[in-house]
């Protein structure tokens, strides 16, 4: 194989996501110098003060690169129920979505370190807590899932169930399960000021999570791009 045809396979990034990338880079620079100054959290773990970026970097990035259509007719609708019922399997196996209390509805932040917080608190008839980067990660991958279900269903049958039955879709949710039991996000998100996030049980829960994470991603992008 040439090298022109090794290069035509290498994904390239237009210029538009390279500017996107290195804005988001520089506003969570500034958000978590501005974190670290403004209270007294301490770094224990880079690679859990970088881990969030990642996610929320590559699902906006990832996303921003495909054309995501409108669910205007029966069959990109169907895509939007299948993308909608996976996001609540990763939310609910994640621990962001929960059965709640029954009471009356309260909501509040929990501060933490950019990218872990602000956790939004919500709890009544369901319980919330809904941590940013995988918030914003699992509504990437849900929005892939979405656009690779919509293309599926205007070709063939066996594009769609490959796709829906995937290894790369349900390591998320496998990824999500042990970060949730091992891990729990809105606990570490959650826990004493003076510490950014600390070693838990679940120490490399969000270690799989995050290689899974980024695995799934660059899995469903290489079919949509």
């Amino acid at each position: 194989m040439s090298h022109r045809s090794i290069r035509r396979f290498r994904p390239s990034p237009s210029a538009g996501t390279k500017r996107a990338l290195l804005a988001l880079i520089a506003v969570e620079s500034l958000l978590v110098g501005g974190y670290l100054l403004l209270t007294d959290a301490a770094v224990l773990s880079v690679r859990y003060l970088v881990y969030p970026f990642v996610w929320i970097n590559l699902a906006v990035v990832t996303v921003r690169a495909v054309d995501v259509p409108l669910p205007t007719d029966r069959r990109s609708g169907g895509a939007a129920v299948v993308a909608v019922g996976y996001l609540l399997v990763l939310a609910w196996t994640s621990g962001l979505l929960a059965v709640g209390s029954g009471g009356p509805l309260s909501v509040r932040l929990a501060p933490a370190m950019p990218g872990w917080g602000p956790v939004l608190l919500v709890d009544g008839p369901v319980s919330l807590a809904l941590v940013p980067f995988e918030t914003i990660g699992y509504a990437g991958l849900a929005t892939l899932v979405y656009v690779g279900v919509a293309r599926a269903a205007a070709g063939v049958l066996s594009g769609l169930v490959g796709l829906v039955t995937c290894v790369s879709c349900v390591g998320p949710v496998v990824a999500a399960v042990v970060s949730g039991v091992l891990g729990g996000a809105s606990t570490a998100a959650a826990g004493a000021s003076t510490t950014v996030l600390g070693v838990t049980t679940g120490a490399y829960a969000y270690d799989l999570s995050t290689g899974l994470f980024v695995l799934t991603v660059a899995a469903l992008w290489a079919t949509l791009r």
